[in-house]
């Protein structure tokens, strides 16, 4: 295994990162950065854990872990979101360390077994500061063809059964989301997110708003709206996105519906390399 020729540490940061908060007795999310993790399960029992960080950050990842769940104690299973370097950034440490499996949609195989790169983040698309200097992303594929497995083609999730998962491609072809319908807690992923990623300031302060997808990394505008549009009416009550701060209530129900009647204004840049018309 081996994470990407371009793997690097990247110097940015925010508000909350450094802290775990928890939405339900057993679902919990950490900021490493700028990135946010899931970890699933109770303390001190099994767990899953959702995505795996920004690079060179395996060893945080894992005391974070141990500090929940207790030592000698690894998750049942990695599930990948999607590939983009935030979000695998330390797999490769947290496999070494807890010899687990690792799941992902078959879309996001070929950029998580050294096939296939994904595009150079554009730095020509309308935003702010963050996307501007995207070039200094990684994005090279990464390799963990020995611990990966495809996720199942019914939509259930490997050891956590009451969850499942969605499709939800134009920010990555494979991109899930996770969603447990029992207490309408969704895993949204990058499909959108709650703080403006192309906006520093943003990102820094953490300003909270339900936003379109990072704009740098979206190659297909007409896919993420469908898959916004998917989320949106799972009616979820708590959505914990890939960036920003979870969201909740009529907070983010409106937030959704102004996501998805204004897409093309508050979603869509004005220019870019991957803009279409939705």
């Amino acid at each position: 295994m081996k994470q990407s020729e371009d793997n690097k540490f990247i110097p940015m940061t925010s508000a909350g990162s450094g802290k775990l908060r928890v939405v339900a007795p057993d679902v919990a999310y950490y900021t490493n950065q700028i990135v946010n993790l899931v970890m699933i399960g109770e303390p001190g029992g099994p767990w899953a854990l959702v995505d795996a960080g920004m690079p060179k950050s395996g060893e945080e990842i894992i005391r974070v872990a141990e500090e929940r769940f207790g030592k000698n104690n690894p998750p049942v299973a990695i599930l990948l979101t999607h590939g983009h370097f935030d979000h695998v950034g330390s797999i490769v440490r947290l496999v070494e360390e807890w010899k687990v499996p690792v799941y992902a949609h078959p879309l996001e195989i070929p950029f998580l077994t050294g096939q296939q790169a994904y595009p150079e983040p554009d730095t020509s698309v309308e935003g702010g500061l963050l996307a501007k200097i995207s070039s200094m992303y990684p994005h090279q594929p990464i390799d963990i063809t020995g611990a990966l497995q495809p996720l199942p083609a019914d939509g259930s999730v490997p050891g956590l059964p009451a969850w499942q998962l969605i499709h939800v491609p134009g920010h990555s072809p494979g991109q899930i989301a996770f969603f447990r319908k029992t207490d309408g807690i969704l895993l949204a992923a990058d499909a959108f997110v709650t703080v403006q990623q192309d906006s520093l300031y943003k990102v820094l302060v953490q300003d909270t708003e339900v936003c379109g997808p990072p704009v740098y990394l979206t190659t297909d505008w007409s896919a993420a709206y469908r898959s916004v549009k998917k989320l949106a009416a799972l009616q979820p009550h708590i959505a914990i996105t890939g960036h920003g701060t979870a969201m909740q209530g009529e907070e983010l129900a409106e937030g959704l519906r102004n996501l998805v009647r204004n897409w093309a204004d508050v979603a869509v840049p004005a220019h870019g390399k991957w803009v279409r018309n939705t």
